[in-house]
């Protein structure tokens, strides 16, 4: 039985969280303590009194991520179901800068396929013949995910209030139709400073990154807020995340979409 719903549990979830972000100290877990054990729908509307509040403060959403999509993140968190967070035009790095290390928390990095949309999704139990309809292009992606919860000690309830655990991402700059692939087989390495530290293939990604765009799609216009024309889906992990350290560059390429790089300098995080 799903534990009741609390609003006064979600304000102070998304206030512990938000002081996370401010102070820049990871929070101890939500989960069983001001969150129920196993309570998703409760961390999905932390999740949305956090987007509300951002939105609010003028940050643009640019799309969505699909997170716990391989079975390597899975085993690493004991997490066995995907899901998903919201994406903002604050969180974009370019291709091949460096990022400031104390912008985030706990950074990992991870190399994914990022579709963007060329028509809406607005079905509920989408075909992959409607991602495959629906996608202008895709390109190769690294999610710079984090975490305000201290150790990365979470559950699928504290992943999810933390906005799937987002931080940052880049995108390549190379184009290429979903004719031109088979996303399945694309094989991914991914390299700091010259050196493989993360290897595998689109089937690492609920069998095929174009599955896991569709159980986003029918999972947001079952809430009410289907992906768009226009907006970037980043599909999930295509093999183990990466933990961050400053210096070298971390690149990814997977075959047929090319390649996308970024760094990161090390920085003393300011004060609150």
């Amino acid at each position: 039985m799903r534990a009741t719903l609390s609003a006064e549990a979600v304000r102070e979830a998304a206030a512990i969280l938000t002081e996370a972000y401010r102070s820049g100290v990871p929070c101890a877990p939500l989960r069983g303590k001001v969150l129920a054990v196993g309570d998703v729908e409760a961390a999905y509307a932390v999740q949305r009194a956090q987007v509300e509040a951002w939105t609010a403060q003028g940050r643009r959403a640019v799309g969505a991520k699909v997170g716990l999509t391989s079975p390597a993140v899975q085993q690493a968190f004991g997490v066995f179901q995907p899901d998903f967070g919201v994406l903002f035009a604050d969180m974009a790095v370019p291709d091949g800068a460096e990022v400031d290390l104390g912008r985030l928390l706990q950074p990992k990095v991870e190399a994914e396929v990022a579709f963007v949309l060329g028509a809406d999704l607005p079905h509920e139990q989408p075909t992959v013949a409607d991602v495959i309809r629906a996608t202008d292009f895709v390109l190769p992606a690294i999610e710079i995910v984090d975490s305000r919860v201290a150790g990365w000690d979470i559950s699928i309830v504290d992943t999810v209030a933390d906005n799937g655990s987002s931080g940052l991402f880049v995108l390549g700059t190379t184009p290429r139709a979903l004719a031109d692939l088979d996303l399945r087989l694309c094989g991914m390495v991914l390299e700091h400073g010259g050196e493989p530290v993360s290897v595998g293939a689109g089937a690492a990604c609920l069998g095929n990154p174009l599955h896991a765009v569709a159980w986003l799609a029918g999972q947001l216009a079952a809430a009410g807020r289907p992906l768009k024309a226009g907006e970037v889906v980043l599909s999930g992990a295509l093999g183990p995340m990466v933990p961050v350290t400053a210096g070298g560059m971390y690149e990814a390429r997977i075959s047929g979409l090319g390649s996308v790089r970024v760094g990161f300098t090390a920085s003393e995080r300011e004060a609150p």
